[in-house]
């Protein structure tokens, strides 16, 4: 049985992380990378209304939507409802992401990040019926949305949107069976309604490409295969059944023709290459950490509303993935939605419920030091 984006390439190219000249896009370099993944056969493009502060929508409109024949590629691109103040500023995004772009129309567009508390403000502003009339009105051909949700919340969010045409999902071998981003739930819950999905973070930031722990590098080094390290995170997502493409949030060219030189003539991971898998998997999680499973049973006895999980998934992330400025940068991204890990006052809440006996308390003075 078909379904949606059956017959898109795999890789799809994530206009998040484009190459920078100072606080400019670097378009010379962007024009060179899109021309080479078009060349290479491939078609799909993901933005959003925030990337690089809007700087990703306009570099589109120059090195794609001014240069070729809207039939020659698929766009998508986003609307954060949580960021604006009321339902006339939500609305407007979707005008200026058009304006932007140049676009007559957007392929896939997406309500952005869904999670937490992000999630009700789309409910308020009456997004779901919003992009809906877009769809009708022919500036939407696909509708669907972004989240990072559980995978509890992402069944209610289905249930209750049954008209969304796609999902777009954080998987990668990293999280699959980790209870804090719970890839593989999310899978199977979108797979239940019937979903098709866009796969984000593959490489998880790049973690899982060219900063992976050494332990772990040397179990795909031991194939004797050759492959980056990226083109196995990357084959693994789009290994999955049901998956319109898998995107990868390119910087340079070089980074391009690596992915497009195994993913031109994609062929899904072999039995052997699970296994593969699955030993760089369970490599990655013997390395110490801190035994967070995020259960969440310390945020509702915290009078700071501390996001206690949240912070210490990014000191995992320091630790796993020797990446400081990767933990620094989701941690305040985190944090913009809950309290810091400087407004504990130590009252010892969270550590009397915690089941991992983790010493909590001390472990966010060790944040506040680091990332604030």
């Amino acid at each position: 049985m078909s379904y949606l984006g059956e017959s898109i390439p795999k890789l799809g190219f994530g206009l998040m992380r484009l190459p920078m000249s100072g606080k400019e896009v670097d378009i010379t370099q962007t024009i060179k990378m899109v021309d080479h993944f078009l060349d290479s056969g491939f078609t799909y493009f993901d933005s959003a209304y925030g990337y690089i502060d809007g700087k990703s929508e306009e570099a589109a409109k120059t090195a794609l939507f001014d240069r070729y024949p809207r039939e020659k590629f698929s766009f998508a691109t986003k609307l954060p409802a949580f960021e604006a103040k009321n339902a006339e500023e939500a609305r407007q995004m979707f005008w200026t992401s058009l304006k932007r772009t140049g676009a007559e129309y957007f392929d896939f567009y997406l309500l952005h990040n869904l999670g937490s508390v992000r999630t009700q403000p789309f409910y308020d502003f009456g997004m779901w019926d919003y992009i809906l009339e877009l769809k009708e009105k022919g500036l939407i051909r696909h509708a669907g949305f972004s989240s990072h949700a559980k995978a509890d919340m992402l069944d209610d969010v289905l249930t209750k949107n049954p008209d969304m045409d796609f999902v777009q999902l954080q998987i990668n071998y990293s999280d699959w069976e980790n209870e804090y981003i719970q890839s593989r739930k999310c899978y199977e819950v979108a797979r239940k309604h019937n979903k098709p999905i866009v796969i984000m973070e593959p490489v998880k930031g790049g973690l899982l490409a060219g900063k992976l722990p050494p332990e772990v590098k040397a179990v795909f080094d031991a194939t004797g295969s050759g492959a980056s390290c990226a083109s196995w995170a990357i084959r693994f997502a789009a290994s999955l059944g049901g998956v319109i493409t898998v995107l990868s949030g390119m910087s340079t060219i070089e980074q391009v023709r690596d992915n497009v030189s195994y993913m031109k003539d994609f062929r899904p991971l072999n039995n052997d290459e699970q296994a593969v898998i699955v030993k760089a998997r369970e490599t990655l999680a013997a390395l110490p950490a801190i035994p967070c499973t995020a259960c969440e049973y310390c945020k509702p006895g915290c009078p700071m509303g501390i996001v206690i999980p949240d912070i210490l998934d990014m000191m995992n992330r320091e630790v796993l993935y020797k990446d400081p400025h990767a933990a620094k940068d989701g941690y305040e991204w985190e944090t913009l939605f809950g309290g810091k890990a400087s407004d504990c006052t130590q009252c010892g809440n969270c550590e009397q419920i915690c089941p991992q006996e983790i010493k909590i308390t001390e472990l966010l003075k060790t944040a506040a030091d680091k990332y604030e």
